[in-house]
């Protein structure tokens, strides 16, 4: 760790032609912190802190900090029909978003077809319905999927989906192997939080591992992982239980990796993360520090990754939606900027900004507009990205660091307590079927409600400020039309596609499921290829592993 090791890297490193001197014309630095390396070893713990791009990156991944490339911003958005999202999209990469990311109705994210009869009411109305490959083609019409990166948040039926999206670059003529986005796919966090699984969890990661093979192997730039700790803190934990939780998680998926003998240099550079920035400012930045750091040092010193990107906790990060209040919902575009500016503070590699009606519905485009824009004037106007880590050395940011590192250690060894073996997978599943997840965050959700209850916690327009002269919104509504004419359309499909083409490609999946060692990527991609359906695919995986029902816990 050297102060000098940073300046070379920080000289030889491409960087932005963006003005950094501030308001009043002053310069700034790109980094601060002790001039030279004696003073920085007079420092107690400075190891700890170090520089940017430096082991244990605690100060962000890049010597340049967002010198070097500013965040994505990347909103996420899906409505309707995939033509109708498609059009937000388009709106979007027009207002200067830099990627997409993807929103899927419930039918979709459960692995239902638009008619299945549980999917009654529901198609178009929290995301986009997505039933087979041809719905992939309009969600994408005229984005070029081999140069934009796209993420996707759905994890029961990750796999198919990502199947779709690879079939419709494939209809662009883009080669699959050029793609780059992320895939959520983290199903330990549906078990822990979100509930939205579809097997038992062996069968889940074994999915999990076929497609990281065959993404090391075939797309090496995709990032089919993305471990979610959003979900769990929506879900009521606290910044230290999520933190701990998303991170077991990753270590979770990085021994799935090792068994399936990848090397971890090569697999792990695949993993992304997802946080969630809360409305406790110095905390969130705490947080997402504290993550850098805690992941670096697990992969070198636990699963020994020897390269930097195999150390490397890449994060998006999404204003939080629990913040929102639908009582003076215009205050929400506040505590969405100052989460935004939190993840800026602490280092996120992509944002995306909540709207200020998302509490009621799903985002207007003017809303939506408004949150793009919140996140353009961070980066254009407050001199945020100038500066690489500006909190670092901060008393009280560094104590907040240290304080949340010691409390995921401590939930680290507790979930290896669980499983017995010393392997935090074995305390994972442990957990998930014993309820302890469940019932951690059950215990921090309902602590924080009393204290909301109680007053001690003081929500604006809630609990206190609550006098206003507030207008009612006008929100977006999905016409019912919208799931008429998607079964409609369904149906044209499956009519008009060669059925016994479909019956043998499924028939081949459900062969590979049933047996043990082969990777089922390419013969659901086949399926995929031949307009199977999401609800049929997932009906033959169905058939072979079964379906889960959460423990009572109480």
């Amino acid at each position: 760790m050297s102060r000098e090791r940073w300046q070379a890297a920080y000289e030889a490193a491409p960087k932005t032609d963006r003005d950094t001197t501030t308001i009043s014309g002053e310069p700034t630095e790109p980094v601060y912190g002790p001039a030279t390396d004696e003073q920085a070893a007079a420092v107690p713990g400075f190891e700890r802190i170090g520089w940017p791009g430096q082991f244990p990156y605690t100060r962000g991944l890049y010597p340049t900090g967002y010198r070097g490339r500013p965040w994505t911003i990347r909103q996420f958005a899906g409505f309707g029909s995939a033509a109708d999202t498609n059009e937000r999209f388009q709106a979007i990469l027009a207002a200067g978003g830099g990627g997409l990311s993807v929103a899927f109705d419930m039918p979709t994210l459960m692995g239902r077809d638009s008619d299945e009869p549980r999917s009654l009411g529901e198609v178009g109305h929290c995301g986009v319905a997505i039933d087979s490959a041809a719905d992939m083609d309009v969600l994408f019409r005229g984005i070029p999927l081999g140069e934009v990166t796209t993420s996707m948040t759905i994890s029961g039926p990750a796999v198919p989906v990502f199947c779709m999206y690879v079939v419709a670059a494939e209809r662009q003529g883009v080669a699959p192997g050029v793609l780059n986005g992320t895939l959520q796919t983290d199903i330990f966090k549906e078990y822990i939080a979100q509930k939205e699984w579809l097997f038992p969890p062996e069968p889940h990661l074994r999915l999990i591992g076929d497609l990281m093979e065959y993404c090391a192997r075939e797309i090496p730039a995709y990032k089919p992982l993305s471990v979610s700790g959003y979900h769990i803190r929506e879900a009521g934990a606290t910044a230290a239980q999520e933190l701990a939780y998303t991170l077991a998680d990753g270590f979770g998926y990085v021994e799935l990796g090792l068994s399936r003998g990848l090397d971890i240099d090569v697999f792990a550079p695949g993993l992304s993360f997802f946080f969630d920035a809360h409305i406790e400012f110095f905390e969130e930045v705490a947080k997402f520090r504290a993550a850098r750091r805690i992941w670096a040092r697990w992969l070198r010193d636990v699963y020994g990754a020897k390269t930097a990107k195999a150390q490397w906790l890449r994060f998006h990060t999404q204003t939080a939606g629990v913040s929102l209040t639908a009582q003076q919902p215009e205050n929400n575009i506040v505590r969405t900027a100052i989460e935004a500016l939190a993840a800026v503070l602490g280092g996120t590699n992509s944002l995306h900004t909540n709207a200020l009606d998302e509490v009621l519905a799903l985002p207007s485009a003017k809303a939506a507009e408004i949150a793009v824009r919140t996140q353009q004037v961070i980066l254009e106007e407050t001199g945020a990205a100038n500066v690489a880590d500006p909190l670092g050395g901060s008393w009280y940011i560094e104590a907040l660091t240290d304080r949340i590192e010691a409390q995921a250690e401590e939930i680290f060894q507790r979930i290896k307590d669980l499983g017995g073996d010393g392997s935090i997978t074995a305390g994972l599943l442990r957990g998930i079927d014993e309820g302890y997840f469940t019932a951690e965050i059950a215990e921090a959700s309902f602590r924080y409600q009393q204290a909301v209850e109680k007053g001690d916690k003081r929500i604006v327009g809630v609990n206190a400020h609550t006098e206003s002269i507030e207008e009612p919104l006008e929100i977006l509504r999905v016409s019912h039309e919208v799931e008429l004419a998607q079964n409609r359309e369904l149906a044209t499909r499956r009519s008009g596609r060669d059925n016994a083409k479909v019956q043998a490609t499924l028939a081949e999946l459900e062969r590979g499921a049933r047996t043990e060692g082969v990777n089922l990527i390419e013969p659901m991609l086949e399926a995929v290829r031949a307009e199977a359906t999401l609800g049929e695919i997932c009906g033959v995986l169905k058939d072979v592993f079964g379906t889960y029902t959460e423990p009572a816990r109480f």
